[in-house]
């Protein structure tokens, strides 16, 4: 980082950003000075990405390769949830192998279903498990099966409840969908959420955060 002479008490001014190697290559896509490469779609996706679709899903696959988590913050009704999951299938070659760990999306109870459906029809190779419900899974059992598959969804509610099975799982990545729930810093689904362990986090939000 290289900052201005003139530091006053609120703290030296950064005014540039220099590296080398892959820190440059980041450095350059994240600042406009270079253009990340964006990858064909997944081999198993059963759909057809349009063209700002596709950038998002390698947007995602870029930060993830320089260990960076994000957010998808594209307006309501422009396709989040597909490009998460053709992101997740270009993470596990088109479905063709397991991923390290499972990922968990959390969500409002109103969209666990269309994420079980827009998966089963986009990814079908993809194996979901809904955490959700009285007959729902827990401890030994719940992380057993888990690991078992490629995605997990709950909600916010659950993820605070059943905050100890959950955080039992070490996950691949964790995906907040309408991430505008935890805002509040001090709700116990925020603090619940933010302890959970992942190798990857994205948020996904359509409202202002």
């Amino acid at each position: 980082l290289v900052g201005a002479q003139d530091a006053n008490e609120t703290g030296l001014p950064v005014v540039a950003i220099e590296g080398s190697g892959s820190i440059k290559q980041a450095v350059d896509a994240l600042t406009g000075r270079g253009v990340f490469e964006e990858i064909e779609p997944p081999g198993g996706f059963n759909g057809t990405l349009r063209p700002y679709q596709r950038r998002g899903m390698s947007w995602l696959a870029f930060l993830k390769r320089y260990g960076l988590g994000a957010c998808l913050a594209d307006d309501m009704g422009l396709g989040k949830t597909i490009q998460l999951i053709a992101f997740l299938l270009h993470e596990n070659g088109g479905g063709r192998k397991r991923a390290a760990a499972p990922t968990l999306v959390v969500c409002p109870m109103s969209v666990a279903g269309n994420w079980q459906r827009e998966i089963k029809r986009f990814a079908p190779a993809m194996r979901v498990l809904v955490h959700h419900g009285p007959e729902r899974l827990s401890g030994a059992r719940f992380a057993r099966t888990a690991a078992r598959h490629d995605v997990v969804i709950t909600t916010y509610a659950l993820a605070h409840r059943d905050e100890q099975d959950i955080a039992a799982v070490d996950w691949e990545h964790i995906v907040l969908d309408e991430a505008q729930n935890i805002k509040n810093a001090a709700t116990k689904q925020s603090q619940s959420v933010r302890r959970l362990r992942a190798g990857h986090r994205i948020a996904m939000t359509g409202t202002p955060v």
